[in-house]
C-alpha cells in the first residue's frame, strides 16, 4: 500500500468562461501535492485562488483537465469513496433531525437502520450532542450544527477527511472549541486530513504541514512548511509558542504578496 493517502500529481483544472470573449480560465496549474496516511495538511492561499477546486478534485466531484489523482496509490475514477467531505456551509437537511442527518450517509451505504441509528447516536455523544439528537438544524446553534456535520462525516469512518473552511462562520470562542475537538477526534484514529482555511493561525495550530498556494489564475503551490510543534495541542495555547510565532512569520512572508495580488484582482473584477 502507498504511504500516501491522497496525491495530486501535476494536476491542472481549466474552466470555460461564461463570457465567450474571455475564453478559458485556468484555476489550477501543474499542482503536485501529497498527503500521507495519518497526516494533517492545511492549505492556505488568497481568496479565489482555487483551494476549494483542489478539494473538489480530491473528492472526485470535479475531474482535473490534466494530471492524475491517486488514492492510496490507485488512480481516482469518479467519487472518492474513501473520503469524507465537510463543507464550508451547513450540508444538513433541514427536515431531518440531527440524529437522522448523521444516519443519512450510513443508510446510503446500506447499513441497516437499527445499526445506523446506534452508530449515529455514538457519534453524537462523541461530539457532545447526545441530548440534542431529536432537534432539527434550525433549533441548533452554529457550533452545534458544525458538530452534527462533523459527526455525519466521521460516522462513515473515512480514510481521508476533506474539510473546506468548516469553522469560518463561527465566533472565535466556538471556533477554538471546534478546532480542539477536531484535533482530539483526529488523534484517536489519525486519518489523513486535507484542510482548507483562510486563517493562517488555524492552519499552523492544527497541522503537521502547511501548503501555501499562489494567487490565481493558474494557482500552484509556492511552498510548504513542516509544523514541528508537540501534540496534543490546544489551539489557543500553542499560539504563544516561540516556534509558532517563527512559523507564522516565515509563512506570512510568502503568503502576504499573494494575498495582495488576490485582493488587487478582486478589486479589478469589481471595477
Amino acid at each position: 500500500m502507498s504511504d500516501f493517502a491522497l496525491e495530486f500529481l501535476d494536476v491542472s483544472c481549466v474552466f470555460k468562461a461564461r463570457d465567450a470573449t474571455v475564453g478559458r480560465y485556468t484555476a489550477l496549474a501543474d499542482t503536485t501535492l501529497r498527503v500521507k496516511a495519518g497526516e494533517f495538511v492545511s492549505v492556505v492561499g488568497p481568496t479565489g485562488c482555487g483551494k476549494s477546486t483542489l478539494l473538489n478534485i480530491g473528492a472526485g466531484l470535479l475531474a482535473p483537465s490534466s494530471g492524475q489523482v491517486r488514492v492510496f496509490g490507485q488512480p481516482l475514477a469518479g467519487i472518492n469513496s474513501r473520503a469524507g467531505y465537510m463543507f464550508q456551509s451547513d450540508a444538513l437537511m433541514p427536515w431531518r433531525s440531527a440524529l437522522d442527518n448523521v444516519m443519512l450517509g450510513l443508510q446510503y451505504r446500506g447499513v441497516p437502520a437499527l445499526q445506523a441509528r446506534t452508530q449515529a447516536q455514538e457519534w453524537l455523544q462523541r461530539v457532545g450532542l447526545s441530548e440534542f439528537g431529536e432537534r432539527y438544524p434550525h433549533q441548533l446553534s452554529g457550533g452545534m450544527r458544525k458538530r452534527t456535520a462533523l459527526a455525519q462525516v466521521l460516522a462513515l469512518d473515512p480514510d481521508i477527511i476533506l474539510m473546506d473552511e468548516p469553522f469560518s462562520a463561527l465566533d472565535v470562542q466556538t471556533r477554538q472549541l471546534m478546532e480542539d475537538e477536531v484535533l482530539e477526534l483526529w488523534a484517536a484514529k489519525r486519518k489523513a486530513v486535507l484542510f482548507i482555511t483562510h486563517d493562517l493561525d488555524e492552519a499552523i495550530a492544527m497541522s503537521d504541514r502547511v501548503v501555501v498556494l499562489s494567487a490565481g489564475p493558474a494557482t500552484h503551490p509556492l511552498g510548504e512548511f513542516a509544523v514541528h510543534l508537540p501534540r496534543p495541542r490546544h489551539v489557543a495555547e500553542v499560539r504563544t509558542e516561540p516556534r509558532f510565532v517563527e512559523l507564522h512569520t516565515q509563512i506570512w512572508s510568502v503568503l502576504r504578496d499573494e494575498v495582495l495580488k488576490g485582493y488587487a484582482q478582486q478589486l479589478k473584477k469589481a471595477a
